[in-house]
């Protein structure tokens, strides 16, 4: 989010609970923070905590991050994509190479398995 929506929130809990104090200080150490959040999803569970507490929420408990980019499975959907447009036949040669591979590798020095 960045520092206007941030200062959105702190303003939020100031109206929600007229006890939280919003003070330079408190905001030059939670502007930072709040600014690493997603914005949307914070105030969903801003709401969410509204409606079960009668105290003002900590950082923590309203806390929520945009969700980290996972280059393993987007590496897994390419690899998905690309075997899709590999032909059945082709598939199948590999399967049964691989699998007479297997099979040889596994016989012991004497011959049995």
């Amino acid at each position: 989010m960045n520092r206007q929506e941030a200062i959105d929130i702190l303003e939020t809990i100031k109206e929600l609970y007229p006890k939280f104090e919003v003070t330079k200080r408190k905001v030059k150490m939670l502007i930072p923070q709040l600014e690493q959040m997603e914005y949307r999803l914070v105030m969903d569970k801003l709401a969410a905590y509204v409606a079960k507490s009668p105290f003002a929420p900590t950082i923590a408990d309203i806390a929520a991050f945009p969700p980290k980019e996972n280059a393993y499975l987007d590496k897994m959907n390419k690899w998905q994509k690309e075997a899709a447009a590999v032909p059945e036949d082709m598939k199948l040669r590999f399967r049964n190479e691989l699998i007479r591979l297997v099979k040889e590798k596994a016989v012991h020095e004497d011959g049995e398995l």
